[in-house]
């Protein structure tokens, strides 16, 4: 085989492989951008190296996944340093899809699965994203993080018991989560604050990541009356810029994005459902983890048109 055509070769493998490539990355790192260009690394890496491996999936995976864990070591101290709450970056497709393990996909990339594998070590994450979500051998695991399949398994059961405790109880049926989303939507739209507060958690929790880089009114809030408050008073601001709220599924749960009349986007937002009410919104405002969405509009900017440069309340 001549060179050009292994390289041939090594491209229809490697474009094959990318949607489990850049799913095991997005879930050990949280962000699309660091997942993405974890992915491209990857493929340098595969393209200049000298052997060819037996199973090109397995080596692909082992090189991803040491390179997110790198990512992340270096990302954590980071985001030591991060202005206000940190949430991961919205994903709003998982590009990878397996019906044998559909479950386990969808539950771990939700917004509350994301940030309790960020208490676990870079390993223990790893460990736990490779075996109990993409169902690697422990052989394979091992291979990918550089320990043995024994201590492999001793990650994995830490990691496991972790995510058990903490794990949120997702309302099971599809249908339901996205017509209760629908109508948080629509009493957004309409102003109506009764029919908001009625779809809220008695200790529903809100939480926006804007890391300083753009205008929020708070970093979070608890209770159905100050959250419904909160979303009211962003309401009018919201109406006066010609503001779009378009349903979109966010991290595999109901969500939505955010967007000045003129498309660009102002921030997402994912809710977390049970017992049939919404137990947490998360919103993501930070215009660094947006790019990915489409092109972000100025927060600052859109505070000044729609509010003269005040925030609600100010």
């Amino acid at each position: 085989m001549t060179r050009t055509e292994e390289v041939a070769s090594r491209t229809a493998e490697f474009e094959e492989l990318r949607p489990l490539l850049f799913s095991i990355a997005y879930r050990v790192l949280g962000s699309v951008t660091e997942a993405e260009d974890a992915v491209q690394e990857t493929w340098l890496r595969y393209r200049t190296s000298a052997t060819s491996p037996t199973s090109p999936k397995a080596f692909l995976s082992a090189v991803v996944t040491r390179i997110a864990i790198d990512v992340l070591r270096s990302a954590r101290v980071r985001r030591e340093e991060y202005v206000g709450p940190w949430v991961p970056e919205p994903l709003l497709t998982d590009p990878y899809q397996d019906p044998e393990r559909s479950a386990e996909l969808a539950d771990s990339v939700s917004m509350a699965a994301l940030l309790l594998l960020e208490r676990l070590s870079p390993l223990e994450r790893a460990v736990f994203v490779l075996r109990e979500v993409f169902g690697f051998g422990f052989p394979e695991v091992a291979a990918a993080v550089g320990r043995s399949p024994a201590a492999c398994r001793q990650l994995a059961v830490r990691a496991r018991r972790h995510m058990d405790a903490g794990r949120p109880r997702f309302d099971a049926d599809r249908r339901e989560r996205e017509e209760l989303a629908e109508r948080f939507f629509d009493a957004f739209r309409e102003g109506d604050v009764d029919g908001l507060r009625e779809l809220l958690a008695a200790d529903v929790h809100m939480v926006g990541d804007a890391g300083g880089k753009a205008p929020q009114v708070a970093s979070s809030f608890d209770g159905a009356d100050d959250v419904a408050r909160v979303l009211m008073a962003v309401f009018p601001m919201f109406a006066r810029i010609g503001g779009v709220v378009e349903p979109h599924e966010v991290n595999g749960q109901p969500g939505a994005i955010f967007r000045r009349g003129d498309g660009r986007v102002l921030n997402t937002m994912a809710l977390d459902i049970v017992d049939g009410r919404i137990q947490t919104i998360r919103t993501v405002i930070n215009p660094d983890k947006l790019g990915h969405v489409g092109p972000v509009a100025d927060g600052w900017e859109v505070l000044d048109e729609a509010n003269g440069g005040r925030l609600p309340g100010a």
